[in-house]
């Protein structure tokens, strides 16, 4: 599954769509539906009436999940966009590991 490969804190960078190209943190994964939620990315706009916790209404911003096919972990080396292999440590724990560089990306 693709979703273990990106976890919530990676550093991701969008592949396809009108954010291609913008990096970003992840808030939040979704592992059941195979999403991600990244922060400043794939932004959708909310028009709110006046309510009585928000009295002012206006337009609401919040991130909306993307696909995670549609982004890619940043290489912590060169700072582009790579695939993740997991390689078992001399500990025997399973590590992620950039594809591009071989920088280990679990700290």
């Amino acid at each position: 599954m693709a979703a273990a490969k990106i976890r919530k804190g990676d550093k991701v960078v969008v592949l396809s769509g009108k954010d291609k190209g913008r990096t970003g943190e992840v808030i939040r994964s979704i592992p059941k539906d195979m999403k991600v939620v990244v922060s400043g990315v794939n932004v959708a706009a909310r028009h709110r009436k006046p309510s009585q916790i928000n009295p002012q209404g206006g337009i609401e911003r919040k991130e909306a999940p993307l696909h995670v096919s549609k982004v890619a972990i940043v290489d912590p080396k060169d700072g582009k966009a790579t695939r993740v292999r997991f390689e078992t440590a001399k500990d025997g724990k399973k590590v992620r590991v950039a594809a591009r560089s071989g920088e280990k990306i679990d700290a």
